[in-house]
């Protein structure tokens, strides 16, 4: 019996010592693998056509190997700054009450996060987003407060309602009529999300949101983990649409976590916009009066995208230049 006992101890310590052996093994391998893959970097990644000056105004600062923090920041104040570009910053469309009224968020790779919403007045939200992480022990600052911050940080006062916006406010008016058009008043953000030179990512968000929207309207673009998520782990994300459906599923957060357990960045944008796609039949909506899309980016530098409906694009520069694509879309 003991020789027995023996016999059995010794067949199930070398069974563990040859699972051991095959996992270590295995391991490995992955990491092996794992090492051989050559990342994509930088590269600067961005919602809609406005999206590609906007990488190269970020471009500029990650081809000379600077931070993807600085990047995003500086990409995305050019459609900030254009008065020509009315769904962000100057030139954005008012609320119903003919206020232009901003929200925008930065996350680095540290996550550290910065937010401002409701803002009025300042040209550039991103900025003292940027300001609210790196010079508070806040993350977000709304209303008048976040004006006050601004200003004691000497960004200057200014009308944001530029003439055009102004008049499509006042036309808007005689009916007051709500009905967001999908890719016109939806096309509200710029998202913007990059890996630097050292593997490190960054992203920033902003939107001067929905046209006619109620005062105090918040969307996902200055929610962290809604309108955008980074992890330098794994990968980054930010969306844009309809910012109360991105909300509803935490969803560039989801975008992230997909990436962790295994999804490419295409998989887990195509995930997340399933689940919005089906909350909303579930709550019996029309899917053709949202428009949200996603952008990804991961560790590797791959990137993905993917929207409700067509007519989103985005923009993508890294090595191999500068271009625009159409993203692919649940609604065929």
């Amino acid at each position: 019996m003991a020789n027995r006992r023996d016999f059995i101890k010794t067949a199930a310590l070398g069974s563990v010592g040859l699972s051991l052996s095959s996992f270590v093994n295995q391991e490995k391998e992955n990491e092996t693998k794992f090492s051989e893959i050559k990342t994509n970097k930088p590269i600067v990644i961005s919602t809609w056509n406005f999206g590609v000056k906007a990488n190269g105004a970020a471009w500029e600062i990650l081809k000379n190997n600077g931070r993807a923090l600085d990047a995003v920041e500086a990409g995305v104040k050019i459609p900030e700054g254009d008065p020509n570009e009315r769904s962000v910053g100057y030139g954005g469309r008012p609320d119903r009450d003919g206020r232009v009224t901003l929200d925008a968020c930065i996350m680095d790779e540290f996550a550290n996060i910065g937010s401002v919403a409701c803002l009025e007045h300042i040209k550039h939200p991103i900025s003292v987003a940027r300001a609210v992480m790196e010079k508070t022990p806040h993350v977000m600052l709304v209303g008048d407060g976040a004006l006050q911050f601004a200003l004691s940080q000497g960004f200057p006062k200014e009308n944001l309602l530029v003439e055009a916006s102004e008049k499509e406010w006042k036309e808007w008016l005689k009916t007051s009529q709500y009905k967001p058009i999908v890719n016109i008043e939806n096309h509200d953000t710029i998202g913007m999300i990059a890996l630097d030179s050292f593997g490190n990512l960054s992203g920033a968000c902003t939107t001067s949101g929905m046209a006619y929207k109620m005062h105090g309207r918040v969307g996902d673009s200055p929610i962290i983990g809604a309108g955008l998520y980074v992890d330098n782990e794994i990968g980054a994300a930010t969306a844009t649409g309809h910012g109360e459906e991105v909300i509803r599923i935490a969803g560039c957060h989801l975008v992230v976590e997909l990436m962790r357990h295994g999804k490419s960045p295409q998989k887990a944008c195509e995930e997340a916009v399933s689940r919005i796609v089906k909350l909303t039949q579930n709550r019996s909506k029309n899917l053709k009066d949202i428009q949200v899309g996603f952008i990804a980016l991961n560790k590797n530098g791959e990137y993905g995208a993917f929207c409700i409906q067509s007519g989103f694009n985005y923009a993508v520069n890294d090595n191999s230049g500068n271009k625009l694509i159409d993203s692919d879309y649940f609604l065929k």
